[in-house]
């Protein structure tokens, strides 16, 4: 207890918090602190205060801190929520780190898929469409869909959830095996928008994009999709009206399929290996062009 409470206001400064080495000589201590049985003593990965980060924060698996994919967080969050935190004040807290606990809950925990459907349950998410995705995570794999099942059951409204997202934000992190594990397990006949910016996807995850003939929006910034994955949404999405691949590392080879998108209207190549020859020759056969953005390319 009393090194719990030494540590409680993380006495160390954010370059230390920052260096992966640090990081992974300190999380034992605090999986311990935060797996420990005694409320005393696993409340100290909380903040000092509600408006002060604690370890939970710290080690998210969203976070830059985070060096072992969030293993260690989701054991202190089963610890927290069996014990003496599965309240609705700290699941609104916990709302914060939705992604996170989306991401690990589509990898087939089951404390995160519990955390989902209690945010559900006690209506702590705003808005359809993110309650939408939350849904569409928890039945993406058994575990979750069988909780998600039994949340259904018992709560009349969530009925009207039914029917899939318009909107999808995959969280950062993501791979393309949790993109394939997502869209394969339901209805997506509705979804228009899909942000996998800043995951780790690559072209292989085009597989799963080009069977979302609806999709209107597709955000691909600082990912590794590639010359191979953008040839083939060229060829099926061609309701496609805005298309961001920011820090990407496409080339002309994979940008001169765009041209068979003549819905495109808003296209960002920032950061790309983008040539003058192509930027013309794209300008010339996207006639519905209305916005591109080509700052730091050889076109800029």
């Amino acid at each position: 207890p009393g090194l719990a409470q030494l540590l409680q206001p993380i006495p160390f400064p954010d370059v230390a918090l920052a260096d992966e080495e640090f990081i992974r000589q300190i999380l034992p201590v605090i999986e311990q602190i935060g797996t420990d049985p005694r409320c005393e003593v696993h409340q100290m990965v909380l903040g000092t205060r509600d408006d002060k980060e604690g370890w939970l924060s710290v080690l998210c698996p969203s976070s830059l801190a985070c060096v072992d994919e969030g293993s260690a967080w989701a054991s202190i969050l089963q610890m927290l929520i069996s014990c003496c935190c599965k309240r609705k004040k700290f699941l609104g807290m916990l709302v914060k780190s939705l992604g996170a606990c989306m991401l690990l809950a589509l990898r087939g925990n089951v404390t995160a898929q519990d955390v989902l459907c209690l945010m559900l349950e006690w209506k702590l998410i705003e808005g359809s469409d993110q309650s939408l995705q939350v849904v569409t995570t928890l039945q993406s794999t058994p575990t979750g869909k069988r909780r998600y099942q039994a949340l259904s059951d018992r709560q009349m409204h969530l009925r009207e959830l039914k029917g899939g997202p318009r909107k999808l934000t995959l969280p950062s992190r993501s791979t393309d095996a949790d993109v394939n594990r997502m869209l394969s397990s339901g209805s997506f006949g509705n979804l228009e928008c899909l942000s996998l910016a800043f995951t780790r996807v690559t072209s292989a995850c085009a597989e799963q994009l080009i069977k979302l003939p609806t999709l209107r929006y597709l955000n691909l910034w600082a990912t590794q999709f590639g010359d191979v994955g953008l040839q083939l949404i060229s060829e099926h999405l061609h309701k496609l009206q805005v298309l961001n691949l920011c820090e990407t590392p496409v080339t002309d080879k994979g940008l001169e399929a765009l041209a068979a998108i003549k819905s495109l209207r808003k296209l960002n190549l920032n950061s790309t290996s983008l040539s003058v020859e192509t930027f013309e020759t794209l300008k010339e056969m996207l006639p519905s062009l209305l916005e591109v953005d080509v700052r730091y390319t050889d076109a800029w």
